[in-house]
């Protein structure tokens, strides 16, 4: 496919993306996404970060699979979750699950910098390729832990997380900034609830249940 025929599918998928939001605004509190969050997503070549098999149907507005048993996430639940972040130019954004980077993609050009954890070495290192050749120079991958965040280069404004523990793991808490904004998914296998979580200038921690949703398991080990 050529990348006018690319452009064409990136458009329909962002009207869905806008009809996905409009039909669970009750759930969400939400009727429609942040403007700069659906011209992000019209722009950042979601074909690139898929397998070359399914460059066809990476328009859909459907998770994808991309190996190690993992997934590109749904398109809606790629801008519903960057919309609630309510990104800042100058914020610096953990994100734990790099995947093939799509993610990081629409978060870099909305975010100052972005620190991407990856438990999965090929991956990461799969990801750091696409991510090079798109031009996302300020995400940064390293491989790890995701339940134990990126220490070293704490707090961050803004996390988002797109594998589900069963609990919020309680290092991501720590490394949130007070002010600071947290979306992940949490929860058993079958009952899943996407959370924002919102810290405070005392620390304290707020959480709101956004919509049941379905995410692979956050793994807490590194693999080998």
């Amino acid at each position: 496919m050529t990348d006018a025929q690319f452009a064409i599918l990136r458009g329909h998928m962002v009207e869905q993306i806008a009809e996905h939001c409009a039909m669970v605004r009750e759930l969400t509190g939400k009727p429609s996404l942040d403007r700069r969050v659906l011209d992000v997503m019209g722009r950042v070549p979601r074909h690139e970060f898929v397998p070359a098999e399914l460059r066809p149907y990476a328009y859909l507005d459907s998770p994808l699979p991309i190996g190690f048993g993992k997934t590109v996430s749904q398109p809606f639940i790629v801008g519903l979750m960057t919309d609630l972040l309510e990104l800042q130019p100058g914020d610096k954004v953990l994100e734990i699950g790099t995947g093939l980077g799509y993610q990081a993609a629409v978060l870099g050009e909305l975010a100052d910098r972005v620190y991407s954890v990856e438990v999965i070495e090929e991956l990461a290192t799969h990801a750091r390729e696409i991510l090079d050749r798109v031009g996302r120079g300020n995400v940064q991958i390293r491989i790890g832990d995701g339940n134990l965040g990126w220490a070293d280069e704490a707090p961050f404004e803004k996390i988002i997380v797109t594998a589900a523990p069963e609990l919020i793991p309680p290092m991501l808490l720590q490394q949130l900034a007070p002010g600071g904004r947290m979306v992940i998914p949490t929860g058993l296998a079958a009952s899943q609830m996407l959370v924002l979580a919102q810290k405070d200038e005392t620390a304290r921690i707020a959480m709101r249940d956004i919509l049941p949703v379905r995410f692979s398991t956050l793994e807490s080990d590194v693999a080998a």
